[in-house]
């Protein structure tokens, strides 16, 4: 069967297609695919894998035409992304807002 196994980074991409027999892991591909020996930086990696962007454990058996993908660690959780977003945003609305009433009350003197 056919498979692809996809590693990203920020600036590059890499697939490697193989030929896997049937009763192969995701686990076998990334082996197969020699990307853990071309990125060794992986290897200190808690591999996380998935399937067209959907996790999956390393022993998950491929059906033919899947895509094995390689994830790398966030820089940073969405969440507390999003969080901090939002708390810059109030501020920033807080400080417009008494600049406003700061010139109002310049403009009543």
């Amino acid at each position: 069967m056919k498979i692809e196994v996809v590693y990203a980074l920020p600036n590059e991409q890499t697939v490697k297609q193989l030929e896997l027999p049937q009763g192969a892991t995701a686990m076998d591909a990334v082996n197969q695919s020699g990307i853990i020996e071309q990125y060794p930086e992986i290897k200190e990696l808690e591999l996380k894998l998935g399937i067209f962007s959907k996790g999956c454990e390393p022993d998950y058996v491929l059906s033919d035409g899947e895509r094995v993908e390689i994830y790398r660690p966030l820089a940073a959780d969405p969440k507390e992304i999003r969080k901090r977003r939002a708390t810059e945003i109030a501020a920033k609305k807080a400080a417009e807002k008494e600049l406003k009433a700061a010139a109002k009350a310049e403009g009543s003197d």
